[in-house]
Parts: structure tokens; sequence; C-alpha cells
């Protein structure tokens, strides 16, 4: 599995634990939906600014996004 796979897997994991929606978290994170769908798939890679923005929206830090990875 590549990195942006794996990426994209923790970030999936992260938000159904909190029970929160792709929709959702483009809202929190002032990203598109279908941009969040891209990373969750391993389809894109995500630039550390975005990465951010989607740690702070599922209230995690970088660190906490990065584990087990």
């Amino acid at each position: 599995m590549d990195i942006k796979s794996k990426v994209g897997k923790r970030i999936r994991e992260i938000r159904e634990k909190i029970d929160m929606s792709q929709k959702g978290l483009a809202y929190f994170s002032d990203l598109d939906r279908s941009y969040i769908a891209s990373v969750e798939s391993g389809q894109r890679n995500i630039s550390i600014v975005n990465l951010e923005k989607i740690a702070n929206a599922l209230g995690v830090t970088l660190s906490e996004l990065f584990k087990g990875i």
C-alpha cells in the first residue's frame, strides 16, 4: 500500500470513528467533498496545508493523524 492510500485510510478511520460524514469533513476543513473522497481513496497527493486543515477538522494533531502509518 502506498503512502497516499495509507493516509487516506487513516483519515477515513478517524472520520468514521467520530461519526462524521465526508460532507461534514469537507465543510469543517473548508475543502470540497469530492476532494475528501479522492484523498480517502488514495488518489490525491495531498498538501501539508490541506493535511493540517483535515486534522483540525477531525480534532486531532498531525502526529495523531500519522500514527500507525
